[in-house]
């Protein structure tokens, strides 16, 4: 099993920074793909990024391209998600989740952590 605990989260004016960590519990940690997802009030769960195991791999929502940067330490069982020129619509709470395959479907995912807010003002 994993269990996942997302850190990072806060308010940030529109065009700042802010980086996420997701510290995860377990030695088979470097086994699992994990992903990063979002939902917004009275919205679905998003797909946001996702990073392969061995970080080798990864894959971008069109909407955070050139802005978001995901990578992964094994050796700290660290994920992190690096968010630059943040904009009010990126307003949601970040969960990370973990799974033995990459995918961009969250009910593939069978882990995921409490979340964390992430507001940006305009």
């Amino acid at each position: 099993q994993v269990q996942l605990v997302e850190s990072g989260g806060g308010l940030v004016q529109a065009g700042g920074s802010l980086r996420l960590s997701c510290a995860a519990s377990g030695r088979t940690f470097s086994s699992y793909a994990i992903a990063w997802f979002r939902q917004a009030p009275g919205k679905e769960r998003e797909f946001v990024v996702v990073i392969s195991w061995n970080g080798g791999s990864t894959s971008y929502a069109d909407s955070v391209k050139g802005r978001f940067t995901i990578s992964r330490d094994n050796a700290k069982n660290t994920v992190y998600l690096q968010m630059n020129n943040l904009k009010p619509e990126d307003t949601a709470v970040y969960y990370c989740a973990a799974d033995h395959t990459a995918t961009v479907v969250a009910a593939t995912y069978d882990y995921w952590g409490q979340g964390t807010q992430v507001t940006v003002s305009s």
